[in-house]
């Protein structure tokens, strides 16, 4: 009856209005921050590389060649490059310091040896999921992160010695050893190892920071440790500005790590701007429909003291207008939703025809960003409302 009297015969132009304007904002507000999840996580755990992190190095020019410019970095030039606002952190890959060879010690493969370079990183910077990422003297063996074009290398030597290659999971099931020595002291020693993962970004064997320490304080030739290779990690959506740093700095990277970092800050950008743009259509449409509600107790203004007057208590009223808008709201949330999954197929199909393989999960950021707009909508109505039905009481 309540709904009959109050709702029936409305003029409910702008309640369409309000109503379009609400589901388009919706609609874009959760595609928008499922995709800059999506994106931001994209390229992440793929590798060694955390998100918007690059390995990069100094040029070599005709004057560092000739020893007239040094190419191995400072401290104070990690500490300057960590000042700048657009920066979130710096660390040194360190190299090893001593002569290392790397052969396969295995009777299911043939014998392969040769001399290597291997590295440490940071373990902020590993994004390898591992439990094994640790050594200390006397453990079964030392976990390794094998350069992928090392294995093709490892498969092209099988390959031409007629005997079949070998896969990630096969690899990882091989035993090598690593040889240290020091011709100086003439000392050697020799350590199993095994790979734990595989990486794009890095042409040097990585191994965990003890056992380089390990390496370098028994069988270095005394040399100073030099840093010629840092880790550069970036805000979210400044990856020009870590450009313009590089550009500045005669820095370089390789043209992967920052085609994917133009890409991600681009991409990130423009969904940003979309999200914004997604909020302020959701804030408007819901004021519209609150002022629809306004006006519509307005209109009512006699129905309602009249309801009031026949015994009808004001919450009775209040409840009558919030349920009535809370399930309005409740249709347009709906119908965004399913536009979002629409959009969300052709999006997803465009990404990956693009050569942006993004996950295709949903993200339940973006299911708690609309339940939160949906509260301050039922919020909102609620109280206005009871405002203006106690105005009359």
């Amino acid at each position: 009856m309540l709904n009959k009297l109050l709702f029936k015969n409305q003029d409910r132009k702008q309640l369409v209005i309000a109503m379009v304007g609400a589901f388009m904002g919706i609609t874009f507000l959760i595609t928008s921050i499922h995709y800059l999840i999506k994106v931001n996580e994209f390229g992440k755990g793929a590798d060694i590389l955390g998100p918007n992190t690059i390995i990069v190095q100094k040029k070599v020019t005709n004057s560092s060649s000739l020893n007239l410019t040094k190419t191995d970095f400072s401290k104070n030039e990690i500490k300057n490059m960590i000042a700048e606002t657009f920066i979130k952190d710096v660390k040194p890959v360190i190299s090893n310091n001593f002569d290392v060879s790397f052969q396969t010690d295995d009777p299911m493969v043939p014998y392969f040896r040769t001399d290597v370079f291997i590295q440490t990183v940071d373990e902020d910077f590993l994004d390898v999921k591992t439990t094994k990422w640790h050594w200390s003297k006397g453990d079964q063996f030392v976990p390794i992160i094998m350069p992928r074009e090392f294995l093709v290398m490892l498969n092209t030597f099988m390959s031409a010695s007629g005997i079949p290659q070998v896969s990630d999971d096969l690899a990882m099931g091989i035993k090598f050893k690593f040889k240290l020595w020091n011709s100086e002291k003439q000392i050697e020693e020799r350590v199993d190892a095994k790979i734990i993962g595989f990486t794009n970004e890095v042409s040097s064997l990585l191994v965990p920071e003890s056992f380089m320490k390990y390496g370098n304080d028994m069988y270095s030739d005394g040399s100073d440790q030099k840093i010629t290779q840092i880790m550069i990690s970036g805000e979210e959506s400044q990856f020009g500005l870590v450009e313009d740093l590089l550009t500045k700095r005669g820095l370089e990277s390789k043209n992967s790590q920052m085609m994917i970092g133009r890409l991600k800050s681009v991409v990130g950008t423009l969904i940003l701007v979309v999200l914004g743009v997604s909020i302020i259509a959701v804030f408007v449409s819901g004021l519209v429909l609150i002022q629809y509600m306004q006006l519509l107790m307005s209109r009512n203004l006699y129905e309602v003291r009249t309801l009031m007057r026949m015994g009808y208590h004001p919450s009775e009223l209040i409840k009558a207008f919030f349920l009535y808008f809370v399930k309005i709201f409740g249709y347009v949330a709906g119908i965004g939703v399913l536009i979002f999954f629409g959009f969300k197929f052709f999006l997803d199909k465009m990404f990956d025809e693009g050569g942006l393989y993004i996950d295709k999960g949903l993200t339940w950021q973006s299911i708690v960003v609309l339940a939160i707009s949906y509260g301050l909508f039922a919020f909102a109505s609620f109280r206005s409302a009871k405002k203006e039905i106690f105005k009359q009481y």
